[in-house]
């Protein structure tokens, strides 16, 4: 073997590590990448997107995703019902694709909380779905830190004090889904 043989060969051998060395390097840092990915993160890359939510207590849900926040995701749903998810009752989802990003810091920094005095500023009547199935129906009077305060009433009459049959309060960690009537 002459020399520059045996260079070219070490030479080829080389640029062969350092390739190597550099798609491990690539993938290690992928999978750190990955590691530091939140819920909100990967949903966030399906933003408009129709997905399929299993949640407990409420089943399935189908839709687009609307919006993703600290602790919540909002569904557009089939037949044109929005449906608050809390995070907390996520079981899976499928539809994402490939893609994950971080939604606007406006829309992260908003958690459960937040959304739902939206519900109360609009006293718009909803459906909660519990965790455990149940089904409570009403009007949304009062949010806490860790629960929200339901006025039950037929949804088809309006919040009065007459319609009240009773009040009901839910920890956030028992909401299913809150869907909007």
């Amino acid at each position: 073997m002459r020399w520059i043989d045996l260079f070219a060969d070490l030479e080829g051998q080389a640029v062969g590590l350092a390739a190597q060395d550099l798609r491990a390097e690539i993938a290690e840092r992928t999978r750190i990448e990955a590691g530091r990915l939140t819920l909100a993160a990967r949903l966030g890359g399906a933003l408009g997107c129709e997905i399929e939510v299993r949640c407990a207590g409420a089943g399935t849900l189908r839709g687009r995703l609307g919006r993703v926040g600290a602790g919540w995701l909002l569904l557009d749903e089939v037949g044109g019902t929005e449906a608050l998810v809390p995070a907390a009752s996520v079981l899976a989802v499928s539809g994402l694709g490939r893609w994950s990003s971080v939604p606007p810091a406006a829309t992260v920094e908003l958690g459960l909380r937040s959304a739902l005095r939206r519900i109360v500023r609009d006293r718009a009547p909803v459906r909660a779905v519990l965790i455990d199935g149940a089904v409570v129906a009403g009007t949304v009077d009062r949010v806490g830190v860790d629960f929200m305060e339901i006025a039950e009433h037929p949804l088809d009459l309006p919040r009065r004090t007459t319609a009240v049959t009773g009040v009901r309060v839910v920890p956030f960690g028992g909401v299913g889904v809150v869907r909007r009537w």
